[in-house]
């Protein structure tokens, strides 16, 4: 099934993972409607809003750049609006924006807190939520939340109980869409990377250019994500994927082009169970928890 002619809405796409994957759905004639705040460039991130459509118009695919920040309903509202008005409806939404912030709960200031739950959860089901009634036109419709699996284990509470209620409350939203829209045949499902990916994020805040070079790139998650939403969507629900076992189905063998620089194991990222690092021949160190 091929990505042509459909409109994806992804969330805080202007770089990075979601970047990736607007890229990805654009090399088969995607339309593609970038819901973010950057509109001005940022000394420490790179891309815009801007910049991302003209990536995805230079991959093959119809750009429509939107400024919206994802804590405000009317503004997501009219994002979901202009998306349609340009391309006709809504076939897959991407709920990528999150915020990280990791500190324990005396470092934890209530700002921070209701950032995090204001565009990880809450922006996860206003973004879903207001797709949904197009969702149901499409022939194929997809929600695919950037979200880890629930492994409800305390070690990925214990030193940031924040974020990974985040986290895992847009994991939540997954759980229950998924089984409440089945009648509709509209797919919800979580994908996560086994390994660390090298993003603004790992640079900036987690572990510098150390963590990058033991991470892979965003197009891992970005080729993952395609195989998933190019799946029927009344057979494939409901599911919490991580990347490299996506791929591996998909008769995918060889890792090494998506982390080139890696010379040593790569870092295992936050909340991927420890079956799952067991099961898979890639040779992973537990960076996080």
């Amino acid at each position: 099934m091929s990505l042509q002619g459909k409109t994806l809405f992804i969330s805080g796409g202007s770089r990075g993972i979601g970047l990736a994957i607007a890229v990805r759905a654009a090399r088969d004639g995607a339309n593609v409607t970038i819901a973010a705040k950057t509109a001005e460039p940022h000394p420490k991130l790179p891309g815009t809003v801007y910049t991302a459509a003209e990536e995805i118009e230079r991959a093959g695919g119809k750009a429509l750049p939107v400024i919206c920040d994802i804590r405000d309903e009317t503004q997501v509202t009219k994002a979901v609006e202009r998306a349609v008005e340009a391309f006709g409806g809504i076939d897959i939404c991407v709920n990528n924006a999150s915020a990280i912030h990791l500190t324990g709960t005396l470092e934890t200031d209530m700002k921070r807190f209701d950032l995090m739950h204001q565009i990880n959860t809450r922006g996860t089901f206003l973004v879903s939520k207001t797709c949904l009634p197009h969702l149901k036109k499409s022939a194929n419709p997809h929600i695919l939340n950037l979200a880890p699996p629930l492994d409800m284990a305390a070690k990925w509470f214990k030193n940031h109980v924040a974020y990974t209620m985040a986290k895992f409350g847009m994991s939540m939203c997954t759980l229950g869409m998924s089984a409440e829209f089945a009648k509709d045949g509209i797919a919800v499902n979580s994908l996560w990377p086994l390994t660390a990916i090298d993003t603004a994020a790992v640079r900036n805040l987690l572990g510098g250019a150390k963590l990058a070079e033991m991470s892979r790139s965003p197009e891992i998650m970005a080729d993952a994500a395609y195989a998933i939403v190019t799946r029927p969507s009344r057979e494939c629900t409901g599911n919490f994927f991580i990347d490299e076992l996506v791929l591996r189905e998909t008769g995918i063998t060889d890792f090494a082009k998506y982390a080139p620089g890696a010379e040593g194991p790569l870092a295992g990222d936050f909340f991927v169970p420890d079956e799952v690092f067991e099961a898979v021949p890639t040779k992973v160190v537990r960076a996080f928890g």
